[in-house]
């Protein structure tokens, strides 16, 4: 499936259920390192599995076609599973002596199943094909680069038009700080209609964080910063804002809403901030018009948060070489265009991300977030911390003390990390 995080919806669970032994990244190499190459290689032409997390038929479809073509090049074969559960059947797989070759992986993901044995470290073997920086960093751990990134998403603001229109603002007061994106939201704020809406965790909250010049872990990965300064002054601003009545998550607009998209199509927020997956809402709501600008600067400068999966190449696989050339097909910037025009997603590349923005000029916003954007936390065993944590973080509305359940979540990350 495209690079996107949860909006509160089941149906995007990104693959991210289950799975210990959910494996991400892997391949071999080329290179004279021995250390890199490839164990398991299967001489002549070979039959690859690619298990995928699909948004739906098209990207099924392009998938196919993509891998069909390196096939009839090499005289491989390569059988295409659009999993029903992807977490669930990765799983599964990997706890058997045959799990697909090649599959979907999602970023906040890649400690743990590196952690459990199921990668293969590829990354070194793809480095040059001119990968974001950050994508770079978000796919690296315990100082290794596992595997290419297929794509990615930012976060940016997304403005109602014909709201914005009818409270009498024009592009000059398109929101650069936080101090214009609270004047907007006031003014923007009416009746049934909030300022702003967000999704319920960190997954948007964290935009603030980022803004404010921190992050809830170091950049190395190996300290929680969560308590920090800034990360107290990105979650304050979120609070500030729905204190004063001109933000509300998704879940407590009235009546509730599933994600930002949904709240901007019904009408009930004139703003929302999510990721190139809102063009989603166009179609559940064809009359709504909307625009897409970059998220405004905070204290710490501008900030956004990015979403990427990798393909990953299974440890077991005993076609590792073959793997990593089917792979190195699709990261080309010919064949990430057309994915895009087939399902939306961005390149992963620098001049595919260049190629989209040109074509796509009304994502420009989201392609500009990939110059500054933070990426997921990839620690292993982190998912019951985030889990209580943004448990936490959906109660703002309600009350509670954002502090404390930062300085909560530094104490249990600190625990993980040590464990």
């Amino acid at each position: 499936m495209r690079a996107r995080m949860p909006r509160g919806v089941p149906a995007l669970a990104l693959a991210a259920t289950g799975a210990l032994v959910l494996s991400a990244c892997g391949g071999g190499g080329f290179s004279g390192d021995t250390q890199n190459v490839p164990q398991n290689t299967a001489a002549g032409p070979v039959k690859l599995t690619m298990m995928i997390g699909s948004s739906g038929d098209a990207e099924t479809n392009a998938v196919k076609a993509a891998a069909d073509a390196w096939g009839a090049k090499t005289g491989n074969t390569v059988e295409v599973i659009a999993a029903s559960d992807l977490g669930q059947q990765l799983g599964q797989a990997f706890a058997s002596t045959t799990p697909p070759d090649v599959f979907y992986t999602d970023a906040s993901k890649l400690g743990t199943f590196a952690k459990a044995g199921n990668l293969l470290a590829y990354g070194d073997q793809v480095k040059d094909a001119g990968f974001l920086p950050t994508l770079v960093q978000t796919f690296t751990y315990d100082g290794k680069f596992y595997c290419a990134p297929k794509d990615y998403s930012t976060l940016a603001l997304q403005i109602n038009t014909d709201l914005w229109t009818k409270a009498g603002l024009t592009d000059a007061d398109i929101p650069k700080d936080w101090a214009g994106l609270e004047a907007v939201a006031k003014k923007l704020t009416s009746g049934k209609v909030t300022g702003l809406v967000i999704g319920n965790d960190i997954n948007r909250s964290g935009a603030f964080i980022k803004q404010a010049g921190g992050w809830i872990v170091s950049e190395d990965g190996k300290t929680m910063t969560a308590n920090s300064e800034p990360a107290k002054v990105g979650l304050a601003e979120v609070k500030k804002m729905m204190d004063a009545g001109i933000l509300k998550f998704s879940s407590d607009t009235t009546p509730a809403t599933g994600w930002g998209g949904e709240a901007l199509g019904k009408g009930v927020g004139a703003m929302t901030i999510e990721g190139n997956w809102i063009s989603g809402a166009k179609k559940d709501f064809p009359k709504l018009n909307y625009k897409v600008v970059e998220l405004p600067a905070g204290p710490g400068g501008k900030g956004t948060l990015l979403f990427s999966n990798c393909w990953g190449i299974a440890a077991k696989s005993k076609s590792q070489a073959q793997a990593i050339e089917l792979v190195k097909s699709l990261i080309t910037t010919e064949q990430q265009m057309k994915f895009a025009d087939a399902f939306g997603v961005m390149p992963s590349t620098e001049e595919g991300a260049k190629a989209f923005a040109e074509k796509y000029p009304d994502s420009a916003a989201f392609v500009a977030g990939g110059e500054y954007a933070q990426g997921p936390v990839n620690l292993a065993g982190f998912d019951e911390v985030m889990t209580k944590f943004n448990s936490q973080l959906a109660t703002m509305g309600k009350g509670g003390d954002p502090n404390a359940w930062l300085e909560e979540l530094q104490k249990n990350g600190t625990a993980a990390l040590g464990g």
